[in-house]
């Protein structure tokens, strides 16, 4: 299974002769991750349609396109994020997520300090019934580098669980501005772990 989207028919050829030899657990894994860019795509384009699930974003500089806004080549946000609750083994609906940005040039934030007043928030939304939070953040086909975090409140979710709200902070470099970034949350009330999807 191939994403062919935005490919040329070379490239598709390219890239399953190149996994023609995968192990059949690496291939599984590698036709789960395709699998996961056609499903997204095809959300995308129904979310786009219509906007059921509330979110906010906020007026900020994060744009570095030359492009009127409107204009922008992505068909969604730079950052976007979605929640499963794998301990019920299902997308988390309902959880509050907030977007900040670290604005405080004097100094990026680190492990050591603790002033938190530098962070920006970008948007906010609710997770709808697929676990996916509504646009976070404009469409732009370039986002500024910078220190990125973004937060879910997993205590109103789950108040028994032992975490009241889990903050997720990523970088994102100069030489990365016209990537996506998906940053999701698996959850349980006991454990939380997250990766860079696609």
């Amino acid at each position: 299974m191939i994403c062919a989207s935005g490919r040329t028919a070379a490239e598709v050829l390219a890239e399953l002769k190149r996994r023609y030899t995968n192990r059949p657990i690496v291939e599984l894994e590698a036709a789960a991750q395709e699998e996961l860019k056609i499903t997204e795509l095809r959300l995308t384009k129904l979310f786009s349609l219509e906007p059921t699930v509330p979110s906010t974003t906020i007026e900020g500089p994060t744009v570095q396109s030359d492009k009127a806004a409107g204009s922008s080549n992505r068909s969604r946000p730079p950052i976007t994020t979605h929640v499963l609750d794998i301990a019920r083994g299902s997308p988390a609906s309902g959880i509050e997520v907030h977007l900040e940005m670290w604005k405080d040039c004097s100094a990026p934030p680190s492990f050591n300090n603790k002033d938190f007043s530098g962070w920006e928030t970008l948007g906010y939304s609710v997770t709808n019934n697929d676990g996916r939070s509504g646009q976070l953040m404009d469409i732009v086909d370039n986002i500024a580098p910078g220190f990125y975090r973004i937060s879910f409140n997993t205590g109103k979710y789950a108040p028994a669980g032992f975490f009241p709200y889990v903050s997720i902070i990523f970088e994102i470099k100069e030489n990365q501005a016209a990537e996506h970034f998906h940053v999701p949350l698996l959850h349980s009330p006991f454990s939380f772990t997250t990766y860079r999807g696609s």
